[in-house]
C-alpha cells in the first residue's frame, strides 16, 4: 500500500530544456568564464618564494608609527568633507535623472537618453574622474568633490531610477484623477514610497565615497590618499600602516553607524 502511494506521489521529471532555467544558464555561463579566465592566474614565470616575500614586505609595516596621528586626523577630516559634499551634489543631480530614467514615469525616448548618460558616467571609475577633475581645477580637494560627484551620480541615478520603477503608481494615478497636478502626484504618491530606498542608497554612497576619497588623493584630489601616496613614495611603511589603521577605524565606525541609521529609518517609515 505504501509503495503504491509513494508511486502515486512521485514527482514527474521535467525535460532537460525546462529544467535549464535562467539561473542554471547564468551559472553555467559563469563557470565557462571561470575556466576561460584561468590564464589570468599566470605568475611571473620565476621561481619565487611568495610567502617569504610577503613576510619581508609586511615586516616593514610594524610597528606602526603613531607620531603622524595628528596629520592623519586632519587628512581624515578633509576626506570626510570631500565625501559629504560629493554625495550631497550627487543626490541633488541624481533625483531628476532618476525620474527621467524610470520607465513608469517618463516617456520611453527620455528613458533611453537618460540611461545612456548614466551608463556613460558609470563607465569611468572614481580614480579617472578625479584625474580629469585635477586636470581642470588643479590638485586640490575641489577636484575630489567634482570627481566623486560625477562617479556617484552614475550609480545613484541608476539606484534611484530602479527604486521609482519598483513602486506602485496607482496612488499617484489616483491623485491625478482627483485633480492633483504632476508635482503633487509625485510628491504625495511616489516619493513617500521610495524615500526609505533613496535615503538608504544615499547613505551607502556616502560610506563608499569616504572609502574612495581615501584613494583619489593618489592623483592629487586631496584627502588622506595624498598621505598614503607620500608615505609610499618615500618608503615610510610604518607611517603608511598607521594611515591604514585609521582608515580601518573610520570604515568600521561608518559601518556601525550606517547599520544603526538604516534601522532607525526602516522603523520610522
Amino acid at each position: 500500500m505504501r509503495k503504491e502511494l509513494s508511486d502515486d506521489l512521485e514527482i514527474p521529471k521535467l525535460p532537460l530544456r525546462e529544467r535549464f532555467t535562467a539561473f542554471g544558464a547564468t551559472l553555467a555561463l559563469f563557470l565557462i568564464l571561470v575556466v576561460a579566465s584561468l590564464p589570468a592566474m599566470t605568475g611571473a614565470g620565476r621561481d619565487l618564494n611568495y610567502l617569504k616575500n610577503f613576510r619581508r614586505f609586511a615586516g616593514q609595516f610594524f610597528p606602526p608609527d603613531f607620531s603622524v596621528a595628528s596629520q592623519i586626523l586632519n587628512a581624515i577630516g578633509e576626506t570626510v568633507q570631500i565625501a559629504v559634499m560629493a554625495t550631497f551634489f550627487a543626490v541633488i543631480l541624481a533625483l531628476p535623472l532618476a525620474v527621467a530614467g524610470a520607465q513608469n514615469i517618463a516617456p520611453r525616448s527620455v528613458n533611453l537618453v537618460t540611461r545612456m548618460i548614466l551608463n556613460a558616467v558609470r563607465t569611468l571609475p572614481s580614480l579617472i574622474w578625479a584625474l580629469l577633475a585635477v586636470a581642470v581645477v588643479g590638485p586640490n580637494p575641489l577636484a575630489g568633490v567634482i570627481g566623486l560627484t560625477f562617479y556617484s551620480l552614475g550609480y545613484l541615478g541608476k539606484f534611484f531610477s530602479d527604486a521609482f520603477e519598483s513602486v506602485d503608481t496607482e496612488i499617484s494615478d489616483g491623485l491625478r484623477r482627483s485633480g492633483a497636478d504632476r508635482v503633487q502626484a509625485f510628491q504625495y504618491g511616489l516619493l513617500p514610497q521610495v524615500k526609505p530606498l533613496i535615503l538608504s542608497h544615499a547613505l551607502w554612497m556616502l560610506e563608499y565615497n569616504i572609502r574612495s576619497a581615501a584613494i583619489i588623493g593618489y592623483v592629487g584630489a586631496g584627502g588622506i590618499g595624498l598621505l598614503l601616496h607620500t608615505f609610499q613614495e618615500f618608503g615610510q611603511w610604518r607611517k603608511f600602516s598607521t594611515v591604514l589603521i585609521f582608515i580601518l577605524a573610520l570604515v568600521t565606525a561608518l559601518d556601525f553607524f550606517g547599520e544603526w541609521l538604516r534601522g532607525k529609518l526602516t522603523r520610522n517609515d
